[in-house]
C-alpha cells in the first residue's frame, strides 16, 4: 500500500470473467472478453464506472489468449508483452499460465487448476505490484484472496454470485505455487484444524466459504436471496456457507446488490432485431416481431394471440419448468394462447413429448437456445415465464420489461426484488408473482396475465409503455455500479472517486 495518505484509494477487482474494459485502461482493453454469465457483465460495468469517474481502479483476470483473440506469434513481443507485464500506466493485470492460454470457455473440467493458477498469480504478483487498499473478489475461484488480504491488512469485498464451491487441501494449494502456510489460519476447513501440519494433507479447504469468512464484507446478488439463506429457506445451501453468511449478516457485514442486464438488451438498438421499437412505438414494433417469431417457429400467424415465452435453461431443479409441464395441456386446450420455449436443458424432451402427443405444434414451439431467437422472443412476447424454485438474482425478468413483456414468476430471491405485482388501479407493477411453488400457483399467475391481456389494447399499451420506461431507469449497470461504489466507500470510510 502507498504511504501517501492523501491519494485516492486503489481498488483491485479480481474476476475470472469479463465482457469489456474501458479503452483508456490498456492497449488491448477492448479485446478482453471472456463470459460465462452475469459476473462478466457486472465486472465490466463496475470497472468502467470506476474508471470513467476517476477512481484508481485495476483489474486482474486470467490471460485467456484464445478468447481474447490474441495472435501470440505476432503480438507477443509488442502490445501483448506490455499488457501482460502491466507496466505502470497499465491497469489490466493478466495472470499468466498455460492452463488459461488455449481455452475456449471460462469454465471446464480443469476448474480447480484454473482457480489455483489464477489466484497464485494474483497473490504472488498482482497484489504486491498494485498494492491495493481494497480488493473486490468474485465467487469461489477467488476465495483464497480475502484470506491473503486479511493476513496483510488489506480490505476485501467478496461477491457470491453462485452457491458453488470446491474443496482442496493445503497440499494441493501449495503444489500449485501458493504459500498457504502464510494464511492457513484465515481459511475455512471441512473440520476444525488442530494445526497446520495435521491438516495440510487431509483436511480440505472450502474455497467459497473461505472467501465469505475472511472478507471484510460479503454481498450476494439479490437482497432477498441473502435473507432466504440467512433464515434457512433453502435446504441445498451447505451449512458452512449458511452459517458464515448468517454471522456476517448479524454483524452488519453482508448485503445484497442486484445484477443488471447487458446493455445490448435494448429493443431500440438490439442487433438481433429487424423491427426495432421504443416505449412510444412498442405497439407496432411488438406486433411485427410477434409475426416474425410465429413464422420462424412454425406457430400459427396470429397478431392478437397472447404469446408466452420461456427464456431460461430447462433445469427442473431450479427453474420450475416441471410446473409448466404439469399444466401445459390444460393451458393450451382451455385458452387461446401460444407458448414459445427457446431454451436448452434436461426438461426439453419432456416438452417435445407433450407437443407431439397432443399435436400442439401450431400453438407450442420448443427450440434449443439460440441467441438471436431469444432476443426475438423478448421482443415478440407478451409474457415470460420465470417460475424458479429459487433465484440468486436472475436476469430474464429484468430484460423482459425493457421489451414490454411482463414476467410470470415464483415469489423468491431476485424475482421478489425485481418483479412488482401488477396493479392497474395504482398504475404500477411489471408482472405477476405466485406464492406457492406448484402447478396451481403458476396457473393462477397465468390467469392473472390473461386478465391483463384481455382488458383491451389501450390498457396494454399504456401499462407496457410505463413498464418499459421504468425498466430502463431501474435495471441498468450504472445503478449496480453505484451500489458497489457506495459499499467501497463505507468500507474505506473515504470517497473512491476523483
Amino acid at each position: 500500500m502507498s504511504e501517501n495518505p492523501s491519494r485516492r484509494p486503489r481498488i483491485l477487482v479480481v474476476t475470472p470473467e469479463i465482457t469489456y474494459l474501458p479503452e483508456g485502461m490498456g492497449n488491448l482493453a477492448q479485446r478482453m472478453c471472456a463470459k460465462a454469465g452475469g459476473l462478466a457483465d457486472v465486472s465490466a460495468s463496475l470497472v468502467k464506472a470506476l474508471y470513467d469517474q476517476g477512481a484508481d481502479v485495476h483489474v486482474a483476470l486470467p490471460n485467456y489468449r484464445r478468447m481474447f483473440h490474441l495472435d501470440v506469434a505476432s503480438v507477443f513481443d509488442n502490445e501483448f508483452e506490455k499488457v501482460s507485464r502491466a507496466l505502470p500506466e497499465q491497469r489490466i493485470h493478466l495472470a499468466q499460465d498455460r492452463v488459461f492460454y488455449h481455452r475456449s470457455s471460462v469454465y471446464g473440467a480443469e476448474n480447480h487448476l484454473i482457480a489455483l493458477a489464477f489466484q497464485r498469480e494474483v497473490i504472488n504478483h498482482t497484489i504486491p505490484q498494485v498494492r491495493p487498499d481494497l480488493i473486490h473478489c468474485n465467487d469461489w475461484m477467488t476465495g483464497l484472496i480475502p484470506a491473503v488480504a486479511k493476513r496483510y491488512g488489506i480490505k476485501s469485498l467478496f461477491t457470491v454470485h453462485n452457491i458453488h464451491s470446491e474443496h482442496l487441501t493445503l497440499a494441493q494449494i501449495e503444489d500449485r505455487g501458493i504459500d498457504a502456510a502464510d494464511f492457513w489460519q484465515q481459511c475455512y476447513f471441512r473440520r476444525a484444524p488442530w494445526n497446520y501440519e495435521e491438516s495440510r494433507a487431509n483436511n480440505p479447504v472450502d474455497l467459497l466459504t473461505t472467501g465469505i469468512l475472511s472478507a471484510d464484507h460479503v454481498n450476494t446478488v439479490s437482497p432477498t436471496f441473502l435473507e432466504e439463506i440467512v433464515h434457512g429457506h433453502h435446504h441445498f445451501i451447505p451449512d458452512a456457507i449458511r452459517n458464515q453468511l448468517r454471522e456476517k449478516h448479524r454483524e452488519g457485514r453482508a448485503t445484497g446488490i442486484l445484477n443488471a442486464p447487458d446493455p445490448v438488451f435494448d429493443p431500440a438498438t438490439d442487433p438481433y432485431l429487424k423491427n426495432h421499437f421504443t416505449a412510444a412505438t412498442h405497439a407496432e414494433g411488438k406486433l411485427k416481431n410477434k409475426l416474425e417469431l410465429q413464422e420462424r417457429l412454425g406457430l400459427m400467424g396470429d397478431p392478437d394471440v397472447p404469446l408466452f415465452f420461456w427464456p431460461s435453461r430447462l433445469d427442473p431443479v431450479q427453474k420450475g419448468c416441471q410446473l409448466l409441464g404439469e399444466i401445459l395441456h390444460s393451458l393450451v386446450t382451455q385458452n387461446r394462447i401460444q407458448i414459445a420455449i427457446i431454451a436448452s436443458g434436461a426438461y426439453k424432451n419432456h416438452f417435445h413429448d407433450i407437443v407431439n402427443r397432443h399435436r400442439f405444434h401450431g400453438q407450442v414451439a420448443v427450440r434449443d437456445f439460440d441467441e438471436g431467437l431469444s432476443h426475438l422472443g423478448y421482443a415478440a412476447s407478451d409474457f415470460i415465464f420465470m417460475p424458479s424454485s429459487f433465484e440468486p438474482c436472475g436476469l430474464p425478468q429484468m430484460i423482459a420489461p425493457k421489451y414490454g413483456s411482463l414476467t410470470i414468476a415464483h415469489d423468491t430471491g431476485g424475482l421478489h426484488d425485481t418483479v412488482e405485482p401488477f396493479d392497474a388501479d395504482a398504475d404500477k407493477g411489471n408482472g405477476f408473482l405466485f406464492q406457492h411453488f406448484n402447478g396451481d400457483g403458476l396457473r393462477w399467475a397465468v390467469n392473472e396475465a390473461l386478465r391483463f391481456y384481455h382488458a383491451g389494447e389501450e390498457h396494454r399499451v399504456h401499462h407496457r409503455a410505463r413498464i418499459m420506461n421504468e425498466a430502463v431507469a431501474t435495471f441498468n449497470h450504472e445503478a449496480t455500479a453505484a451500489a458497489y461504489i457506495k459499499r467501497y466507500e463505507q468500507m474505506l470510510d473515504t470517497e473512491v472517486m476523483a
